[in-house]
């Protein structure tokens, strides 16, 4: 036989090994898929009294000096600050919140202003721990000469039991809602795959307006009302075709 004819015959089962190698190696298919999923969110909600509530009380006072408004000033906050712990305040719920002694000024015609005088103002933040408390608290603080009374704001102490029932509503309205898909689409709901619980946001205070510079009548009314407290989740489930 002719050389050319002996090179072919040789390197033809070489040719056919690699053509027959790479196709099996490429035709290897992607890992087998799970069971389908159906997935739900759902915000619960549930309502809670608040017990607690935040008050800020303030002292003016003017003098021709800032000494001397100062001290006018120190005089009226301390008798403010004993008739809120006489009203039923312990001492650790009260926290100066902030002070100040600042000029007054006149403007005078054809020339620059001049300080007439010097005012002082302390602020003290009171916590009161019953709601049923907080009115007599502000009429102590008014009678004794507090100038100013800030936003009053309600809030509850314990949110979890709140908290909880409202995670329990979000998980049952969650599956509901998962149930009626799964319904839908000819099957039911099979094992829990997963669960996860958004993080919690404390309810916001109840504000109440500033109630200013105004003197307020003896016994003021406080109504609690109610916070909203929200849980939200996000579950999924495997899905069961019917056979």
């Amino acid at each position: 036989m002719h050389p050319f004819f002996r090179a072919m015959v040789c390197a033809v089962p070489v040719l056919t090994s690699s053509l027959i190698t790479v196709p099996v190696s490429a035709q290897a298919g992607p890992p087998p898929q799970g069971p389908p999923n159906i997935s739900a969110s759902a915000v619960g909600e549930a309502q809670i009294v608040p017990d607690r509530a935040m008050l800020n009380v303030a002292v003016e006072s003017q003098g021709q000096s800032a000494a001397a408004a100062a001290a006018a000033n120190a005089a009226k906050q301390t008798r403010v600050i004993d008739a809120i712990k006489a009203a039923g305040v312990a001492a650790a719920q009260i926290r100066t919140s902030g002070y100040n002694v600042f000029p007054e000024y006149a403007q005078q015609s054809g020339q620059g202003p001049r300080v007439t005088g010097y005012r002082a103002n302390n602020t003290v933040q009171i916590e009161v721990r019953s709601i049923d408390a907080v009115g007599k608290v502000i009429d102590a603080a008014l009678g004794a000469g507090a100038t100013n009374l800030g936003a009053l704001s309600l809030f509850a102490s314990n949110p979890d039991p709140a908290r909880r029932e409202a995670l329990q509503k979000a998980v049952a309205k969650a599956r509901a809602d998962a149930e009626a898909v799964a319904t839908a689409a000819g099957g039911t709901l099979g094992a829990l795959v997963e669960l996860v619980v958004d993080p919690f946001n404390e309810p916001r205070p109840l504000m109440q307006q500033s109630m200013g510079r105004v003197a307020m009548a003896a016994s003021t009314p406080i109504e609690p009302g109610e916070l909203s407290v929200q849980a939200m989740v996000r579950v999924r489930w495997e899905f069961v075709p019917k056979r």
